[in-house]
């Protein structure tokens, strides 16, 4: 499954860089990192995407029980590298029926995450009230990781984020009543250090979230 570069804030088209303009570009947002065509989940595709990024590539593990990876994105070029990815997981919702979970680990301003939690972005931070205490908690490469709600998002979601190993960590969770799988003390691992446990994760079929937020 192969297909154009996109923009990481918007889905829409970019342009290449050019004799007088060496980034990518796109017509609403200027220059942006671009969002490379998902890649359908695999063992194979998890390492690739390890060891091109330069950005976290976050995943639960060990994955609730039921739960299967279910495709990876990131956003970058070969100049670049990674500066965002985005990974995929679903299974059984905490309250019944399906859930779907994509975590992101972002730089400041590329926006994707912005993208999955439905709101203009490109950073949490005017959507987070971190005066509060946060609604949840992480372990995420080992460090304690607090995340806050997120709000002003659509309503078939539920949105957290946080900042973890210096980037943006976002958890975004469908439907809205799936984000009580954020308070079951989920342990993310950061799979560029995996080694041979990326052999064990169980994949699924692609998410469609991924390719439509």
């Amino acid at each position: 499954m192969r297909g154009e570069p996109s923009c990481p804030r918007c889905g829409g088209r970019v342009r290449a860089p050019g004799l007088f303009v060496d980034t990518w570009q796109c017509d609403a947002h200027g220059a942006v990192f671009p969002l490379q065509p998902v890649i359908p989940p695999s063992v194979e595709a998890l390492g690739a995407v390890a060891k091109r990024t330069h950005v976290p590539l976050w995943m639960p593990w060990p994955l609730p029980v039921g739960w299967l990876f279910t495709g990876v994105a990131y956003a970058g070029d070969d100049r670049s590298g990674g500066r965002a990815t985005a990974v995929a997981c679903s299974g059984p919702g905490p309250l019944g029926g399906p859930g779907e979970l994509i975590l992101v680990a972002e730089e400041m301003g590329v926006g994707l995450g912005a993208r999955y939690a439905g709101i203009d972005g490109p950073d949490p931070g005017p959507y987070m009230n971190v005066e509060k205490p946060p609604q949840t908690k992480v372990l995420a490469a080992g460090r304690p990781t607090p995340l806050w709600h997120v709000y002003r998002t659509p309503d078939d979601r539920a949105v957290f984020a946080g900042e973890a190993l210096g980037m943006w960590l976002w958890a975004v969770l469908w439907p809205e009543q799936a984000g009580l799988l954020m308070y079951d003390e989920l342990v993310l691992t950061d799979l560029r250090d995996a080694g041979a446990e990326l052999d064990l994760a169980p994949c699924g079929a692609l998410s469609p979230r991924l390719l439509r937020p």
